[in-house]
């Protein structure tokens, strides 16, 4: 049989970022599963503010790092701190995104 009146399209444009997905880090190699992991379920906006949060952490770390340093590997230090600045941006991007749009699409 057709279907004559096709399905009501959904609340939030395909792609639009709901909840976390449950994803494992922490893994040390040692022939077990990983140790830590994100869970499942937790409100994206939330996620990203605790993820600017802790790049935000990670930058003043890399940059205490970098003003203590004297050996040759300053260099990657350097490298760790503007990758972490730069993973802020987007995030601090995406949430500021949000908040400008005057819709909540994140927290749905």
């Amino acid at each position: 049989m057709k279907k004559i009146v096709p399905d009501p399209p959904s609340a939030l444009p395909p792609g639009t970022l709901h909840k976390t997905a449950e994803t494992a880090f922490g893994s040390c190699d040692a022939g077990h599963a990983p140790i830590f992991a994100v869970r499942a379920g937790i409100n994206a906006e939330d996620a990203l503010v605790h993820a600017s949060l802790m790049l935000q952490c990670a930058c003043a770390t890399a940059n205490a790092a970098c003003n203590h340093s004297r050996n040759l590997d300053k260099g990657l230090l350097w490298s760790t701190l503007h990758s972490a600045e730069v993973a802020k941006a987007l995030v601090d991007a995406l949430l500021d995104g949000a908040e400008a749009s005057g819709q909540k699409p994140l927290t749905e």
